[in-house]
């Protein structure tokens, strides 16, 4: 008795087949058939999905008919808040109020020590008395208009004019020696490899920023003055006389170490993270064409910091009349008004110290107006170049 290895299912599929054979049907031709119709019924369907989203988006962009109120908000939902990405007024309020409410001390001392003064230049145009009331608003109020005759006295001052002199020649020896200072000391920091000798760099560098100017005066006299360090060392080689301190002279050059010895490292902030933002791939790219570290520097660094270079000479230009009060009032006595007069102290000394507040107005907002105008002309003279400056065109 013999027994078969094929088994049941095939074989009865086999014989289906065969039967199906002699009917004269082909086996293949049903099977692709079946796959045809199946297809079919697939993209049919697909394409009913996609009907369906069509009418869906339409009646959302239209926002009426029936069975549409769903997909009406739907499609104002997005077309309101994703797309166009303008989101209302009260929603950006109670998004962002922590912010708001961590701004709104740094926006009330703006408000009183910046803006809410502005109101007290109208005093340049009277002749204002502060004794008239004691309310001093009340005094202004009350003091007379005497319209420009301020500004003609301050114009008429000759002090006046060399203050003006004296300001401008301390601001080109500053923006000439002090100002490219930060960005070489921010090109060499970006330079050092090892993160902890950078960090050492910094520290010691911003350090002097948090000095106060008696500080850093007194420094200066210890070691440049007539019984400092360099004085000392040049008697005890029978030189006498050395005293930089107070001579006028080279006081302008003095005040110009000053600046840079104390403000130097803070300006290095900016120009550092300048260099922070540009992608370690522009000089691995740069270093496999053959590009030394000059020519890295200068293709690759320098255009990235041509920006920051640009706004900050901007607000320097801008900043021009103010090359440091309290700096220069307190080595005045040292080296006379000759050398040391310059607009903020020419106010002191003849406008607030003798209490004639008109006067003192008159010349502040003379030195504001020009103030303003050196911003606007730097600012287009940036723009000119091609770059942002403080806002754009």
């Amino acid at each position: 008795m013999s027994h078969s290895t094929v088994p049941r299912g095939r074989a009865q599929a086999k014989t289906q087949t065969n039967a199906k054979a002699k009917d004269g049907a082909d086996p293949s031709t049903e099977a692709s058939g079946a796959e045809s119709e199946t297809s079919a019924k697939s993209a049919a369907a697909g394409f009913g999905r996609l009907g369906k989203l069509g009418r869906l988006g339409r009646s959302g962009k239209q926002g009426s008919g029936r069975g549409g109120g769903s997909g009406g908000s739907l499609g104002k939902s997005g077309k309101s808040g994703g797309l166009s990405g303008k989101v209302s007024l009260r929603i950006r309020l109670r998004r962002d109020r922590t912010l708001i409410l961590m701004t709104v001390p740094a926006i009330l001392l703006i408000l009183v020590f910046n803006y809410i003064p502005v109101f007290g230049n109208v005093v340049a145009f009277q002749d204002y008395d502060p004794y008239l009331s004691d309310n001093g608003f009340v005094a202004m109020l009350q003091s007379p208009w005497v319209g420009f005759e301020q500004f003609d006295r301050v114009f008429a001052d000759s002090e006046f004019w060399h203050a003006v002199q004296n300001t401008f020649v301390l601001f080109f020896l500053q923006l000439v020696l002090f100002f490219p200072i930060p960005i070489l000391l921010a090109l060499l920091i970006n330079s050092v490899l090892r993160p902890r000798v950078r960090a050492m760099a910094q520290a010691i560098m911003y350090l002097p920023h948090f000095f106060s100017w008696v500080l850093v005066v007194t420094v200066f006299q210890q070691i440049f003055g007539g019984a400092g360090v360099i004085a000392q060392t040049l008697a005890d080689h029978g030189s006498t006389g050395f005293d930089l301190m107070t001579d006028p002279e080279s006081f302008k050059y003095l005040v110009t170490l000053q600046s840079v010895w104390k403000d130097a490292g803070w300006g290095i902030i900016v120009f550092l993270a300048a260099l922070s933002s540009v992608s370690n791939d522009l000089y691995e790219a740069a270093a496999m064409d053959g590009a030394n570290r000059w020519r890295r520097m200068w293709h690759i660094t320098l255009p990235a910091l041509r920006p920051v270079i640009a706004l900050l000479l901007v607000l320097r230009v801008g900043d021009a009349l103010t090359v440091g009060f309290e700096q220069l009032l307190l080595q005045r006595q040292a080296v006379g008004p000759d050398a040391s007069e310059v607009l903020d102290t020419y106010v002191w000394w003849n406008g607030i110290r003798n209490q004639d507040f008109s006067y003192a107005a008159a010349a502040g907002l003379i030195k504001g107006i020009v103030g303003l105008t050196l911003v606007l002309v730097a600012n287009k003279v940036a723009h000119l170049m091609g770059e942002q400056g403080v806002y754009k065109k």
